[in-house]
């Protein structure tokens, strides 16, 4: 049996300075990287979820109503899409990409990123192969042998997982519910989570309702 920690979202457009960011985010990715300095050697896989959208349809609107539709985050090849440079990306395994082309707040609706576009120990945050900017989007699509991350967990022998990240009302809870359903174990440990709205508790009755724990 093993276990792996999910890091959902931290990403530069989700913290301060963002075009949609959530209050206490670059600290979340700050702590989240004390916490892996101290607890790596609990887990026997480290996981990343990125937003990373091409075209999501109505999930931008220059009139968004932040819950169905937000301001353009997260796209593609930017810098935005990047993960925060306070997370340290050392023990990182595996990175998820999801919400290409729809809404997308669950990290298993991401499909693995290809091992040459994933952030290396000599790639700074936020560079981009190639340069700088949007990068073309077919250059971005997944391949038709893109790996899920249920598929990716259950080939690894994965049953417990514990999830932080950003937003605890948005992505996080979306994707500790999903691990509850697909059988998982699911711890989420609140102080390393970010979220929107002020008052979380009745994201926390619903994630333990759901089934997750809250540590």
């Amino acid at each position: 049996m093993a276990r792996a920690l999910i890091i959902v979202d931290v990403q530069n457009d989700f913290c301060e300075g963002g075009s949609l960011a959530v209050p206490g985010g670059a600290a979340v990715a700050g702590a989240i990287s004390e916490y892996l300095d101290a607890h790596h050697r609990e887990f026997d896989y480290v996981i990343a979820t990125q937003d990373w959208h091409i075209d999501p349809g109505s999930h931008f609107s220059d009139t968004p109503d932040y819950k169905d539709s937000w301001p353009r985050h997260c796209v593609a090849g930017t810098r935005g899409a990047e993960l925060h440079p306070d997370l340290d990306t050392e023990y990182v395994d595996a990175y998820f990409r999801k919400g290409q082309f729809a809404a997308a707040y669950s990290g298993f609706e991401g499909l693995l990123a290809p091992e040459d576009a994933v952030p290396t120990g000599e790639r700074q945050a936020g560079a981009l192969p190639g340069g700088g900017g949007e990068m073309d989007a077919e250059s971005l699509e997944p391949g038709d042998d893109a790996i899920g991350l249920d598929d990716w967990l259950q080939s690894h022998d994965v049953e417990d997982l514990v999830v932080v990240g950003i937003a605890t009302d948005y992505c996080v809870k979306a994707t500790a519910l999903d691990a509850v359903q697909a059988g998982y174990g699911v711890t989420v440990v609140r102080s390393l989570t970010a979220g929107i709205a002020e008052d979380l508790e009745d994201t926390v009755a619903e994630l333990e309702l759901g089934g997750a724990d809250i540590a």
